[in-house]
């Protein structure tokens, strides 16, 4: 019979836990995206690798609710804390479309991250 392939997460290995909380980011980027229907909102590393995002959707808004400026914020807010927790301290903001969450999201973004 073979013999069994061990696995390099298992639990038998020692390593229990997630290792997301390990990492200090400085410095990132917020990637706002205010589509008419949709706002999502992505929190990346300076070399562009994804910490943490949201959406309207995923925050639990449902129909034309997701258009709305008070959706963005709550889903800017959402992306936003995770990361500040971790560490981060500066920040760059690309905002693309013409979306009524743009002016928003940035308000919420700027209140959480200096607040």
């Amino acid at each position: 019979m073979a013999k069994a392939i061990p696995r390099i997460g298992s639990r038998r290995n020692g390593r229990i836990g997630s290792r997301k909380s390990a990492r200090r980011i400085p410095k990132g980027v917020i990637h706002v995206q205010a589509s008419f229907n949709n706002t999502i909102v992505t929190v990346t590393d300076v070399r562009g690798r994804v910490v943490s995002w949201s959406s309207v959707g995923t925050c639990g808004f449902k129909g034309t609710r997701r258009g709305t400026p008070f959706a963005a914020q709550t889903a800017a807010a959402n992306a936003i804390r995770t990361v500040v927790d971790q560490g981060m301290q500066r920040v760059e903001v690309m905002i693309k479309s013409l979306g009524l969450g743009r002016d928003a999201a940035l308000r919420a973004i700027h209140e959480v991250v200096y607040y």
